[in-house]
Formats: C-alpha cells, sequence, structure tokens
C-alpha cells in the first residue's frame, strides 16, 4: 500500500505482542543519514515501547543501503536474534541506480529469511526525490521505522508462537 495513502506510524497497539523476551538486531545505512537516523530513533524507541529492553537491541551501521544485507547476515551470525531491521534509504535521482539497489537489497533480505528461518525486516525507503524521503521519516506519512519495529516484533512472535520447522527445506 502506498505510504500517502496510509500513515507508517499508526498501527493498533493493543494487537503488537510485548518484546520483553525477544532480542533485535539493528543495521542502518550511513547514507542518507539524516533520513536513516530518523528512521533508527524511531524503530528504537518503537522496540522500546513495546517491551524491548535496551540491552537486547544490537546496532550496526554500513556505509550504503546496498551493503544491508551482508551487514545483516553478520549481526545475525554474531548474536542470537529474533528479527532483523534494516534501515536505508535509496533516493531515485538522475539515474536508475535505484532500482538496481533496492531489487538487491530486497532480494538478499528474502534469501536471509529463508535461509536463516527468521525475519529480516526492509525497511527501506525507496523515495523519488528528498523530500518524499522526509515525508516517511517522521514526516507527513509517518515514519518507516515505526512499520518496521512493528513488522519485526509481530513477525518474530509469529515465529515464538509455531517454533522451528519440523523438516528443513532445501538440498542436501
Amino acid at each position: 500500500m502506498a505510504s500517502a495513502l496510509k500513515n507508517l506510524s499508526k498501527y493498533d497497539e493493543k494487537t503488537i505482542p510485548l518484546a520483553e523476551k525477544m532480542n533485535f538486531g539493528i543495521v542502518v545505512s550511513e547514507w542518507n543519514s539524516k533520513i536513516t537516523h530518523a528512521l533508527y530513533k524511531a524503530c528504537f524507541e518503537t522496540l522500546i515501547k513495546h517491551g524491548a529492553k535496551p540491552e537486547n537491541i544490537y546496532t550496526e551501521q554500513v556505509p550504503g543501503t546496498f551493503e544491508l544485507p551482508v551487514g545483516a547476515k553478520i549481526l545475525a551470525s554474531s548474536k542470537k536474534l529474533d528479527a532483523v531491521i534494516c534501515l536505508g534509504c535509496v533516493i531515485k535521482g538522475e539515474t536508475s541506480h535505484n532500482e538496481y539497489i533496492n531489487q538487491a537489497v530486497a532480494t538478499g533480505l528474502v534469501q536471509l529469511s529463508i535461509l536463516h528461518n527468521k525475519p529480516f525486516i526492509f525497511g527501506v525507503l525507496t523515495p523519488n526525490d528528498e523530500q518524499q524521503a522526509k515525508d516517511r521519516a517522521g514526516g507527513k506519512y509517518g515514519n518507516k521505522g515505526v512499520e518496521s519495529a512493528v513488522t519485526a516484533i509481530r513477525m518474530a512472535s509469529l515465529k515464538t508462537k509455531f517454533g522451528e520447522p519440523k523438516q528443513k527445506i532445501g538440498f542436501s
């Protein structure tokens, strides 16, 4: 759904599971830092609001959005995490570089989620210009960081609810 039709910061708080026993990783792109740090702040505060303990939230920065999947994999391999949230911002600009970066990051995070049986959350803004990014990083359309934190809590809770799969899927 387009964020112009839904505020990214609005959700039914009563439907969010308690996150007090959950561990989260947050990987943040340094590129477009004014935007990504606003996403991070909202994400972190939302996790805390729903019971996550600050000492159970592990944060790492990577140079750019393209590096989010590798940063997420490294963080997930070094800590016992229930979900990894990846925050970035790729502004379209004058070339189509954004299409390649966004597709690569989305694909990488899906692969990590399936491979590790753990949610790797795509908290990446894909705006056409800087104003659209600001509108989605605490502006008129809310904050994607809030949405990403809520998604991480809900997905981590889903995994806890059903446990590990009985049979691994893959090739031997």
